[in-house]
């Protein structure tokens, strides 16, 4: 993939909602939810890392549609600090290229729409807490938040 650009790490992720999909899987891969509307990015996970709520590190993939169980590595470019029930849920945001000002804006509307929709799932689930999409950081800042995980993932990396 080149040298190392320091704002943008590179990071493995496994793709475990593709592009254009209305199931939304859980990390271990039980269904979430049905969406009503289809998921505009590839969203996966980073297995490295556990993300501050204990879950895995969560992770965009922009571009064309991965299927689910890709394993690639690429550049998080930032990240998006969202709220679940009270817990800090970071969204690395990764691709090929760096992210435009106008594609962060984009990704920032969708994840203010996602944290209202997934206030009203919670509140119909009886778990109560704050959410809400708290803007935009660093990817190394999330990556900072994260703890490493002890039985870290290893497989083979695709470039897409």
């Amino acid at each position: 993939m080149g040298p190392t650009h320091p704002a943008a790490p590179e990071v493995e992720v496994v793709i475990e909602i593709p592009r254009g999909s209305f199931l939304k899987r859980g990390s271990v891969g039980h269904i979430d939810f049905v969406s009503p509307l289809p998921c505009p990015f590839n969203y996966g996970s980073v297995p490295r890392y556990l993300g501050q709520e204990g879950d895995l590190l969560d992770a965009v993939v922009l571009g064309p549609r991965l299927p689910v169980g890709t394993r690639l590595t690429v550049r998080a470019w930032g990240a998006v600090i969202l709220t679940d029930r009270g817990m800090t849920d970071d969204k690395l945001i990764c691709s090929r290229t760096a992210v435009d000002a106008a594609e962060q804006r984009r990704i920032l509307r969708f994840f203010h729409f996602y944290a209202r929709c997934k206030a009203l799932l919670n509140l119909w689930r009886r778990r109560p807490g704050r959410n809400a999409c708290d803007g935009w950081c660093a990817a190394g800042a999330a990556l900072a938040r994260a703890r490493p995980r002890g039985d870290a993932w290893a497989g083979p990396a695709v470039e897409f």
